[in-house]
């Protein structure tokens, strides 16, 4: 259809003639709202956005003398870096007279690399750029649902009270023949300024546990 024929029929329709594929030949051209064209296409865009992973390049950083819960934890990341769709390089800093015993920093990223395996692959090195020893890793394809299960698990982990000691829960709390538990006031025993007497006699009383608080009191006293 001529421009021109297409242009006169849109107008007769109340509508707009927009180009859909300028690139194509001949030109594609649709009849339709220009306002509603719009929208649409930007909504569109947005939702590919927004499924959209943005992948980043994270680093995690070793020493040669790296402890071992710290080696732990920066492989735990790597691995959820990983699990994330990024690429992780990771880097073992060698300083001092740690450049004359190389082999040992090669050792712990050799660890690193057997260890991660199900999670990484490996794309540079292990290599050494001056004093880093360095290793470029991408997430492995398949390797996602494994990763995935690693971060539920982490976010399912439920944080631990610490339990008080027979001696510690002897000084701060008093369990009744009812079940209610009593605690000291805190502020008794500090030394940093004087206290009037009616003040030191309220502080000496023990004051009751709100209910709200002591089911997690309880699970600290595990000695009743």
């Amino acid at each position: 259809m001529p421009p021109f024929e297409a242009i006169k029929l849109a107008r007769e329709r109340g509508l707009d003639l927009v180009e859909i594929s300028p690139t194509a030949d001949p030109p594609v051209c649709k009849i339709t709202d220009y306002g509603k064209y719009l929208y649409q296409t930007n909504k569109k865009a947005h939702e590919q956005r927004k499924h959209q992973k943005g992948s980043q390049l994270k680093e995690v950083k070793f020493r040669p003398a790296t402890a071992e819960h710290d080696y732990q934890v920066r492989k735990n990341q790597i691995i959820r870096f990983l699990g994330e769709g990024h690429k992780v390089k990771a880097m073992i800093f060698h300083r001092g007279r740690e450049m004359a015993h190389q082999e040992v920093g090669r050792a712990k990223m050799n660890r690193l690399l057997q260890e991660i395996a199900d999670h990484a692959l490996v794309e540079i090195g292990p290599r050494m750029e001056a004093n880093i020893m360095m290793a470029l890793l991408a997430p492995k394809k398949g390797g996602g649902s494994a990763n995935n299960e690693v971060m539920l698990v982490a976010k399912q982990k439920v944080k631990k009270l610490k339990l008080k000691t027979h001696r510690g829960a002897a000084k701060r709390f008093k369990i009744t023949s009812t079940g209610k538990i009593l605690r000291m006031h805190s502020g008794k025993r500090h030394l940093l300024g004087t206290k009037r007497s009616n003040r030191m006699r309220r502080l000496k009383k023990l004051k009751l546990v709100h209910h709200a608080d002591a089911k997690n009191v309880h699970k600290m006293l595990p000695y009743g």
